[in-house]
Order: structure tokens, then sequence, then C-alpha cells
């Protein structure tokens, strides 16, 4: 079994050629700008273009026009998977297994993708939740991960507001009160989409981690007035999240710069509450090592080059954006750094590229190693995930067949090779 992770010396040193050269290689050239657009709590369930109940008519034109990826995987919390998209690197690397650990992931520890983009010529920005990770407050901050500009909700001034109606917000290193009647999504997409306006004549790299669709449900400036009920006002949470995304692409469209513009929306982690995938219940939750848990939502689309219309089953995981995003700039990646993704860039273009054999996804101290068919929990327990993400089937050690005993060896071999127990701190899971 090949291991995803690798040395990024030899990349290095041939980025270095190329400059000293003057040849550009074909990562390097027709760049595009990047949008990272990272939905809060939202599962499969949440997207109709995945058989999910809610009506989601801007993702799935946005689909419709790209790719859908079918088996993304993150962590099953917000702090585990923020750190593995913005590092590049799993859990047990940087010490985020668990919400409350996110401080263990500092620009000092870690070389963030912004700052890897930054370094190839991009102007960056983030808009959004950030506070999972190690907090930042002032614009010296923000450069040490790699962000020119920034407007938070959750650090600094920010942090315990309201995330919704009103609160207050980290804009450039200065405290930002905003009216109780400002609807806090809204007042994020504006500042990201004048950072684009600002910057639509450079290449840039926009990182905007949403605060839809994440409890408490409340309603929306969309909302019918007396709305109470808890479905209803996810619904309209889900429907205001998808409208925001149809808004960011029209301007896109207005500024003229579609085919210029990666767009990328994925969810950091399963839904709070279960929900239907084609009629049926999706096995698990946020919080649980289960399908339902850590599968999540995956589209991307860059006009003119993305496949329209493509459906893909590669597997992906939340460490594959950084390597991706670096090779589309053109970045040199950080030497002497261990990263786990595996690059989905050439899918991008229409080519077969070199998908994974597997994705690893941990929380705490409990972890599992997944390929198409099979999944291997740290326990010992393989499970047939034929009919994921409704349910997964434990085997008994009397049921190993040829065929499950190769299952078992394979994927044991691959977590012997990545060794999640070297983080001996690792808190207890808690389903």
């Amino acid at each position: 079994m090949r291991h995803s992770c690798f040395r990024i010396g030899v990349v290095a040193v041939l980025a270095a050629v190329v400059v000293a050269t003057g040849v550009a290689s074909p990562a390097a050239t027709g760049r595009p700008n990047i949008i990272f657009i990272l939905a809060d709590d939202l599962g499969l369930p949440g997207v109709s273009c995945y058989g999910g109940e809610y009506p989601t008519p801007n993702l799935d034109a946005l689909a419709a026009r790209g790719i859908r990826f079918e088996n993304c995987f993150a962590s099953p919390l917000c702090a585990p998977s923020r750190a593995m998209a913005m590092t590049g690197r799993y859990g047990f690397r940087t010490g985020v297994v668990d919400n409350p650990l996110g401080a263990r992931a500092t620009p000092k520890r870690e070389v963030s993708i912004a700052k890897v983009l930054q370094g190839a010529g991009y102007v960056t920005g983030v808009f959004g939740k950030w506070r999972q990770l190690a907090h930042f407050k002032t614009r010296a901050d923000a450069q040490a991960w790699g962000f020119d500009e920034f407007l938070l909700w959750g650090s600094g001034s920010g942090e315990g507001s309201d995330r919704y109606w009103g609160g207050g917000y980290n804009l450039n290193g200065a405290p930002l009160k905003v009216p109780p009647q400002t609807y806090g999504p809204d007042l994020l997409q504006e500042h990201l989409v004048d950072f684009i306006r600002r910057h639509r004549d450079r290449r840039f790299f926009v990182y905007y981690p949403m605060t839809l669709v994440h409890g408490t449900y409340q309603p929306t400036p969309a909302t019918r007035p007396g709305v109470k009920d808890r479905r209803t006002l996810y619904r309209d949470m889900i429907r205001y999240m998808d409208k925001l995304v149809g808004d960011l692409v029209g301007e896109l469209d207005a500024l003229g710069l579609r085919e210029k513009t990666l767009i990328v929306f994925t969810g950091d982690n399963g839904s709070v509450d279960p929900g239907l995938v084609h009629g049926r219940p999706v096995d698990g939750v946020k919080h649980e090592l289960r399908e339902g848990g850590s599968r999540v939502p995956l589209i991307v689309h860059w006009k003119g080059t993305t496949p329209a219309g493509a459906v893909l089953p590669d597997l992906t995981d939340f460490t594959d954006f950084y390597v991706t995003f670096a090779e589309l700039a053109g970045a040199a990646l950080p030497p002497g750094h261990t990263l786990d993704g595996r690059s989905f860039a050439p899918q991008l273009r229409g080519r077969k590229g070199r998908p994974r054999e597997w994705v690893f996804v941990q929380l705490a101290d409990r972890w599992y190693v997944r390929d198409a068919r099979w999944k291997l929990y740290n326990d010992g327990t393989l499970c047939d995930m034929r009919d994921a993400p409704f349910s997964e089937t434990p085997l008994r050690p009397d049921e190993m067949t040829p065929e499950t005993k190769a299952a078992r060896e394979r994927l044991q071999a691959v977590l012997d090779q990545l060794n999640p127990g070297q983080i001996k701190a690792a808190p207890k899971y808690k389903p």
C-alpha cells in the first residue's frame, strides 16, 4: 500500500529549478483565483444534489457546471477538520485531534496554505469563523498565518458574541461592533466581496469559513415573521447559505472573473441532526466516527476548466485541499514538512489523476482508515461499507474470508505506517 504522505524537499527543489531556468511547469500556467468555502455543520443531507432533503438550487447549479465528489471525508468536529485543511496534515501531526486542542496548531509550528499561496504572489483574505485554531487578533498575527486581510467572528472582539444577529467582529486587528439588526453572514460576505473587487486585477485566495448553518437555529432575513419551529429555521438557514453562494457566484460573473476563479465548496463535518439522503437516514451525525459524522459534500467549479456535471467516486480528505491549491497556484511547498494530502488538481482538468486508495479520519483517541469498500477502526473492528452512507456492518471473526483478511491486512498496514498513536495526550473519544 502506497502512503499518501510525502516529503517535500524534492518538490521544493524542482520548483526552484523552474524559477531558475524560467521554464514554466504545467501547474504554473493558468493559475486561478481560489475561493474556499467551508460551511459549518453541513453534511450530505443538507445539499439536494447529494439526495439531501433540503433544497439548495445554487449549489446544485454549481455542481451541474462542475464536479461533485461523492466521497470526501473530514473529521467529525470543527477544529480537527479546519486544521487539516489549513495545514495539509493529519491531527496526530499537528496535535489538533479534538475541538479543545485547536490552539496546538500555531504558525510557529505549521505553514498554512495561505502562507504558501502568499509566497506564490497571491493576496489572501479570510472572512468568517476562525476561532477553533490558534487565535489571531492583529495584522501581524494574520500575516504569520498568511492572511493579508481578515474579518473574523469568534476571534478577538467577536468571541462569545452571537454569530448571526449583531455581535462583535475583528476587522484587520480592530474591533468592529455592529447594530443588533445586522445579519452576520451578510456582513461577512459584504467584506469578502469588497476584498475581491479591490483585488480583481491580482490573483487572490479567499478562505470563507461561513458561520452558517451551525446552531443555535435562528431566523434569517428571509424567514417569515414568527417562525420558531427548529426544522423550519434549519431549512431557512440552509436556504440562506445557498443564496449567499449564489450571490457570490453572481458577483464573480459581474466582475468577469468566473473563468479565472476556482470555487470549492464543502462542509467541515456532518450535520448535527440526523438527516435523509434519497429518503434514507444517514448513519451518524457530527461528533461521531460514522459516515454521517465525517462524510461531507464537495463541489468544485472552475468555469471553462472543470468538466461540467462530473460525479467522481474518488476518495478525498481534508488534507488534499492544501496540495491541490498549491499545485494549481504553482506554489512551492514548505521543505522538510510532512504533508498528508493527495492533489486532485488533475481531476479538475478532466484527467484521471492519482486518486487516493484510502482516507484517514481521527477524533481524539479513536480513528479509522477506509477504502472504497472496507473500514478499519483502531480497535481492530473491520466494517463492510457497501451500504454507506446509510450503515456500516462490523464483521465477526468467524466471518473472515480471503477477501476480508486481505482488506484487514491492507488497511492495518496503512495504520502501522501512519502511527497515529504518537500523540499520547489525546483525550478520550466521547460519542
